[in-house]
């Protein structure tokens, strides 16, 4: 039976693992990162989408070399020739990523080879198979996860200047990204110099992540998307048969108003799972026979015990944009973009992980010393 070739990467030699456990600090969070997780299970997922498996043809680059590059990026939020520079000088990236100490590493070109090997062979599917197997080795290993999700929605600023785009259009060019469209980023109450309130809403132009958030693990746990005017109610369905299907003990679902859709409310009930999203006004205070089966809802401990764990998602948000670059979009175009999310939520995932299992916090910047 044939076996993968890759190239060769010097790790067995006196510049490889020997120097490495020598002048890396064990206790660094990367160190700790390659050890707990079993990468060999990515490689078998990742080959799939190789024309020759790894078996046939010139010997590639092991995918998890590939993978693991990627995921410094993000981690570090470095663009693909900062991370090529990085893995270069960083020992504990170096290390990290399966290079031997006088092995140089792979052309930025790489990555981007590699991102879209996976999105015309399999489109985002191998994107979702990686996120999924992180969070089946989180179960595996013992990570705990409560009976409580909770859903919201985080928006990313297209990859555009829009008022260039603008005038770009009326010279009857196409817009900069296609898919990208104005949403609503927040709505707030003000009042008006008569002492009036109304609503104000700030605008953004780009794309959204639907995301589910295991409140116990603080685990990101599924992933939708969608350019930035879509209805976030629309994607709760897909997030909840996401998270069961992984098998995780979904028994409560909450969110904000945004989800509060009839149609909500009955899928979630159909499966057994408790409604905690938070109600609009107008079904408790409407002169409506048929309000009391929300009243009833309202005065269940299980609806306020769940709006309490909402808060979860907001830290989670705020980390993967100012962390990790989820703020602005790196690339142009939905599928792109969902790239972009899913490994900016692995690394999210990895990072907590990490803490959970180890105790050991990523630390944040990358530098020449580690």
């Amino acid at each position: 039976m044939s076996q993968e070739r890759f190239k060769d990467t010097g790790t067995d030699s006196i510049f490889g693992d020997i120097l490495y456990e020598r002048v890396v600090p064990r206790d660094h969070f990367l160190v700790k990162l390659k050890e707990l997780i079993d990468w060999s299970r990515f490689r078998r997922k990742l080959l799939q989408w190789y024309k020759g498996q790894g078996q046939n043809g010139r010997p590639p680059y092991d995918p998890v070399i590939i993978l693991r590059m990627l995921l410094i990026s993000f981690l570090y939020n470095l663009s693909e020739r900062q991370t090529e520079e990085a893995t270069n000088l960083n020992l504990a990236i170096k290390y990290f990523v399966g290079l031997a100490v006088d092995q140089l590493a792979p052309d930025h070109s790489e990555l981007t080879v590699f991102k879209k090997r996976l999105r015309q062979n399999g489109h985002l599917a191998a994107f979702q198979e990686m996120f999924d197997e992180i969070i089946a080795i989180a179960l595996e290993k013992g990570v705990e996860f409560g009976k409580v999700q909770v859903l919201d929605s985080v928006h990313t600023i297209a990859n555009v200047n829009v008022q260039k785009d603008e005038k770009r259009q009326e010279q009857g060019k196409g817009p900069r990204d296609p898919g990208a469209r104005w949403g609503v980023k927040r709505t707030r109450k003000v009042r008006d110099e008569k002492g009036n309130v109304q609503e104000q809403k700030e605008y953004f132009y780009g794309y959204k992540t639907h995301v589910s958030i295991n409140a116990q693990s603080r685990l990101v746990t599924s992933l939708d998307f969608s350019s930035g005017e879509a209805y976030d109610g629309h994607f709760l369905p897909s997030l909840v048969e996401k998270d069961l299907a992984k098998g995780l003990p979904v028994e409560t679902v909450t969110g904000d108003r945004a989800y509060d859709d009839g149609d909500n409310h009955v899928f979630l009930w159909s499966k057994g799972i408790f409604s905690a999203i938070r109600l609009n006004d107008y079904r408790t205070e409407k002169k409506d026979p048929n309000k009391q089966v929300w009243l009833d809802l309202k005065a269940d401990p299980r609806y306020q015990a769940g709006l309490k764990e909402r808060y979860k998602v907001e830290p989670k948000f705020g980390e993967g944009k100012t962390g990790h670059g989820l703020a602005r979009c790196r690339y142009i175009g939905l599928v792109k973009y969902a790239i972009q999310s899913y490994l900016t939520a692995m690394v999210l995932n990895l990072k907590r992980l990490v803490r959970i299992l180890t105790g050991v916090a990523f630390k944040g910047r990358a530098t020449a010393q580690g």
